[in-house]
C-alpha cells in the first residue's frame, strides 16, 4: 500500500490534469458504447480484484469498521450500481423521441443524449468507496472524462484508489488527485462542465458558491435531521420490530451515514417501551460495543469530542441519557464511556430524552450513535414540527395507517421516503437519490444520475413538407387565418 500521507499535487498540476481532461472531452465529443463499457469493466476488475486490500485500508483509516461492514454498505452497493449500469446502458444512450406538436408537423424531434465534458467528484470520508466510485461510475457510463477528489480524512483508502486506478486508467479519462481542505477549495475551482459534491451542508454552500463563479452546475449530496415517526397505528407487538430497523438504520457505521435516523418522533407515553425494545435491538445487533468488529469506530478523535460535547450540553440542559451498551457491567460504566470515550472511539449508542428545543442535538446534524426521542400528541403537530425545519434529505414512517401515512407523505417534502423501514430506499438502484433544499439538490442513481450528468440536447429535423412559411412576415390576412385555424386547434 502507498503511504498513508498523501502527497498534495502543487496547483499547476492540478489545472494541467483538468486541461488534459478537458482537450481530451472535446476532441472526443462522442463516446462509443463500447469504450464507456471498458472502462465500466476496468472498475468492475479494479473492485473484484481489490476488495480486500481496500476494506483493510478502510479498516486502517476508521481504526475499527470490519471487512463485512465494507463490502455490504460500499462494494455490495457498487457492484449492484455496475450491474445495472452495464446491462441498461445501451437503452440509456439512445436518443429519446419527442412528440412533435401540430403546429409544427410534419417535422421530427428527439434529444440526443451527450457527454457532458469533465465531471469533477468530491467525495467525503463516511463511505470512503461507495461514495467516491459510486459517481465515477455514473459520469463514465454518461461519457465524461472525471477528476475524483477523495476525503483527506481516510487517507489510505484515498491513496490506495489513486494508486490502483492509475494503473488501469489514463490521467485524461479518470484520475485520482489528493490534498487538504485548501486543496480542495482550489479543486471545486475549476472550471468544470460538472461539479459533483457529497458532505456537510456547510461546506457544500461554500462549493456551489465556488461553482457558480464558471457557471459550473452542480449534483450536492448534503445531509440534515433525517426524522423518524411512529404513528399511533404501531402496536406494541411491532415495537420490537420497528426498534430493530430504527437501530440498524441509526447504527450502521456508527450512525455515520447522511441518512441515518437523526431523531425519533412517536406517541407520547411510548417512551418507556419504545427504549426498552431499542436496547433489545441493539444487544441482538452488537452483543458487544468495545472491540467488536462490526461496530465501526467514528472516524477519527475531534468527530468522537464533537459527539461527546453534544452529549454533555444536552445533559447539563435537563435532558435524560440512556445509553445502550449492552456489554457494560452497569449503567453508570457505560455513561463514562459515552461521555468520555475510549481509545476505539467506539462509541455506545445513546438515547435521549427531555433535549431542550434549542440544544444542538436538535439543531445540528448529529453523524454518530445519539438518538433523540421526542414525544408527539397529534399527528399534526409531528408534521408541524417536521416542516418548521429544514426539508431532510430522509424521511422514514412506521406504522399501519395508511390515511396517516398519506397525509405524512402529502404534507411534508424531503429528498426520499422509507415507510416501515430505514435506508432501503437509497439501495434501490431505480429510484433518484438525492436531496431538496438544505440536503443537496439533483439526484443520482439509475437512469436519474445518467441523465443528471448528460446534456440532453434537442434536435428538431423539419420536413421538406413544412410550411414555416406560412408564419412569415409580412402579416396579412392570410396569417390572420393560419392562426385562427391554430387558436382553434390547440
Amino acid at each position: 500500500m502507498t503511504s498513508s500521507t498523501p502527497a498534495i499535487p502543487p496547483l499547476a498540476s492540478l489545472r494541467l490534469l483538468f486541461d488534459a481532461q478537458q482537450r481530451a472531452s472535446r476532441a472526443q465529443v462522442e463516446v462509443p458504447l463500447a469504450l464507456r463499457r471498458d472502462r465500466l469493466l476496468r472498475v468492475k476488475a479494479l473492485l473484484d480484484d481489490n476488495a480486500g486490500a481496500l476494506a483493510r485500508a478502510v479498516h486502517a483509516d476508521f481504526g475499527v469498521r470490519s471487512a463485512q461492514l465494507t463490502e455490504i454498505a460500499d462494494l455490495f452497493v457498487l457492484r449492484t450500481l455496475l450491474s445495472n449500469t452495464l446491462k441498461k446502458l445501451p437503452q440509456w444512450m439512445k436518443p429519446v423521441k419527442v412528440r412533435t406538436p401540430l403546429y409544427l408537423q410534419p417535422s421530427r424531434a428527439y434529444l440526443q443524449r451527450q457527454p457532458l465534458g469533465v465531471v469533477g467528484v468530491v467525495s467525503p470520508w463516511n463511505y470512503p468507496l461507495q461514495l467516491a466510485l459510486g459517481p465515477v461510475i455514473t459520469a463514465l457510463a454518461a461519457g465524461n472524462r472525471v477528476m475524483l477528489k477523495p476525503s483527506e480524512l481516510t487517507p489510505q483508502t484515498s491513496a490506495l484508489l489513486a494508486e490502483l486506478i492509475g494503473k488501469v486508467f489514463a490521467p485524461e479519462e479518470l484520475c485520482v488527485v489528493q490534498g487538504d481542505g485548501g486543496f480542495s477549495a482550489e479543486f471545486v475551482s475549476l472550471p468544470f462542465d460538472h461539479l459533483f459534491f457529497t458532505g456537510s451542508t456547510a461546506v457544500g454552500r461554500k462549493v456551489a458558491a465556488a461553482a457558480a463563479a464558471n457557471l459550473t452546475p452542480t449534483t450536492l449530496e448534503l445531509g440534515g435531521k433525517s426524522p423518524c415517526l411512529i404513528d399511533a397505528s404501531c402496536a406494541p407487538a411491532d415495537l420490537d420490530s420497528v426498534a430493530l430497523k430504527i437501530a440498524h438504520g441509526k447504527l450502521l457505521n456508527a450512525g455515520q451515514t447522511c441518512i441515518a435516523p437523526d431523531y425519533v418522533l412517536l406517541p407520547r407515553g411510548r417512551e418507556a417501551a419504545f427504549a426498552a425494545a431499542f436496547a433489545r435491538a441493539v444487544a441482538r445487533l452488537f452483543p458487544v460495543i468495545v472491540g467488536n468488529p462490526d461496530y465501526a469506530a467514528i472516524i477519527n478523535t475531534r468527530q468522537h469530542e464533537r459527539l461527546q460535547a453534544l452529549l454533555v450540553q444536552a445533559a447539563a440542559q435537563g435532558a435524560r441519557l440512556q445509553v445502550i451498551d449492552p456489554g457494560a457491567l452497569n449503567a453508570s460504566d457505560a455513561l463514562i464511556a459515552a461521555t468520555a470515550g475510549n481509545s476505539s472511539r467506539q462509541m455506545a449508542p445513546v438515547l435521549v430524552f427531555g433535549a431542550a428545543a434549542d440544544c444542538r442535538l436538535l439543531q445540528e446534524e448529529i453523524f454518530g450513535p445519539i438518538l433523540p426521542v421526542l414525544p408527539y400528541d397529534t399527528l399534526e403537530q409531528a408534521i408541524g414540527y417536521i416542516n418548521a425545519r429544514p426539508r431532510p434529505l430522509a424521511l422514514y414512517c412506521f406504522g399501519s395507517d395508511k390515511a396517516a401515512r398519506a397525509q405524512l407523505l402529502a404534507r411534508t417534502v424531503s429528498g426520499g421516503v422509507t415507510v416501515n423501514d430505514t435506508l432501503m430506499h437509497i439501495a434501490h438502484e431505480n429510484l433518484p437519490f438525492g436531496g431538496v433544499g438544505e440536503s443537496g439538490w439533483g439526484a443520482y442513481h439509475g437512469e436519474a444520475g445518467f441523465v443528471r450528468l448528460t446534456q440532453q440536447k434537442p434536435v428538431l429535423v423539419q420536413s421538406k413538407w413544412a410550411r414555416g412559411d406560412l408564419f412569415y412576415p409580412p402579416y396579412g390576412k392570410r396569417f390572420g387565418r393560419v392562426i385562427g385555424l391554430l387558436k382553434r386547434l390547440i
